[in-house]
């Protein structure tokens, strides 16, 4: 997928109805009030082959969030550790408390007139699973 697919997928996403069960999708997973979206994925054993890949996903996520920025403005860099830190002591709302488990940064908007958010990441904490391009719309606030 290009990034001009990666766009058109979270522009669907902005409008799809959620299912009212959590489930896999067709581009991911979804469930009440989220979709997440696979945009790209490997599985790479190798430490240096995982290196480049996660390189190029975050440039990847790097070019979908100039996209996203020109039409909803720039953003910060969203901290997922520290949201995962909360989850220790408080419940936090799926999607955020899986993205926080999976990915260390994400680029977020509130999208107008939509009543959701998009987040974009890149997930690459878990050293045996697969490095995933990620994209997020939810109607639920990140905590």
């Amino acid at each position: 997928m290009n990034i001009a697919q990666h766009i058109a997928l979270v522009d669907e996403l902005c409008y799809r109805p959620f299912p009212a069960e959590h489930g896999p999708s067709d581009v991911g997973t979804s469930g009440p009030g989220y979709h997440v979206a696979v945009l790209e994925s490997a599985a790479e054993s190798d430490p240096a082959t995982r290196a480049v890949t996660i390189d190029q996903f975050e440039k990847d996520r790097d070019a979908v969030y100039e996209l996203l920025a020109s039409r909803w403005g720039d953003t910060d860099p969203y901290n997922l550790p520290t949201v995962l830190l909360r989850t220790e002591h408080e419940e936090v709302p799926r999607p955020w408390a899986d993205l926080s488990a999976h990915a260390g940064v994400a680029y977020l908007w509130e999208v107008e007139g939509s009543g959701r958010w998009v987040a974009v990441a890149v997930a690459d904490r878990d050293e045996s699973d697969a490095v995933h391009l990620l994209a997020l719309v939810t109607e639920t606030d990140p905590p």
